[in-house]
């Protein structure tokens, strides 16, 4: 009666994956596994049942690139929504564009972090106090509020992923304001320097375990350290000064611009 309900998108990837497995090893909570590939999904939740011992795990597919599937999932949606881990990235070497002719990275980075927080917003409302945890980067920077999908400069991956990134922490500071008073938190997080297939992507490997990398994202979205606190951004589990989060009209013209998609 006393669990909580707990969303993690991008749930089969390296971090998305050890968010899960770690919040499903913690006493009282749900999970509701978000990806766009069911064999995967299906895959990790029976890991994730069998390594944790909790068979109170669920996967949903939705491609967090399309408003419809966003909002297709929350109408479908029924009970309490208490955390919503917004983790979902991708990183196309090439510009590449989702069936709605958006390019990809502003469409599931950014666009998919955004949608999920409106489409769900009411329902967490109803079931607070409630989190959000938006997993961003320090790999943030870029950002031309005038060319978000680049139709006019050339595209790169690195430069698209940084200004994704330094986009969902700006998301996260007016979403912070505009809940001030609803029972809902929300805050932002560089996750960890995890080798995975994003950060193959970008050139990188990675110097952190999963787990390493889940810790603050996880710590956000369960430790009574952070209740109350909201539109900050943390890093390795310390608020971290955002100057992102800090240029409120920059920050409420990417609200505006992604309300109008």
């Amino acid at each position: 009666m006393n669990r909580k309900t707990v969303i993690v998108t991008g749930a089969t990837g390296k971090i998305g994956y050890a968010i899960a497995r770690l919040m499903a090893m913690k006493a009282g909570y749900r999970i509701f596994m978000v990806g766009r590939n069911e064999e995967s999904l299906n895959l990790k939740r029976q890991e994730l049942i069998s390594h944790t011992g909790n068979s109170e795990i669920e996967y949903c597919v939705v491609d967090l690139s399309l408003k419809e599937d966003i909002n297709n999932f929350a109408k479908r949606w029924s009970g309490p929504l208490h955390i919503l881990i917004n983790n979902a990235a991708t990183c196309p070497r090439k510009r590449e564009e989702n069936t709605d002719g958006i390019e990809l990275q502003f469409a599931t980075n950014v666009l998919g972090y955004y949608r999920m927080i409106k489409a769900f917003e009411s329902i967490l409302k109803n079931s607070g106090p409630a989190r959000i945890i938006n997993v961003a980067s320090y790999w943030a920077g870029d950002l031309d509020i005038n060319d978000l999908e680049f139709k006019h400069r050339e595209y790169d991956n690195n430069t698209a992923y940084r200004q994704s990134k330094q986009a969902d922490r700006m998301l996260t500071a007016s979403f912070a304001v505009i809940f001030q008073s609803s029972g809902i938190t929300v805050n932002a997080c560089h996750p960890g320097d995890v080798n995975s297939k994003l950060s193959n992507s970008l050139g990188f490997g990675g110097h952190e375990s999963p787990e390493q990398g889940a810790a603050t994202p996880v710590w956000l979205a369960s430790s009574t350290e952070v209740e109350g606190i909201s539109g900050k951004y943390f890093e390795h589990q310390k608020e971290t000064v955002c100057s992102f989060g800090k240029d409120k009209a920059a920050a409420n013209a990417l609200i505006e611009i992604c309300d109008r998609y």
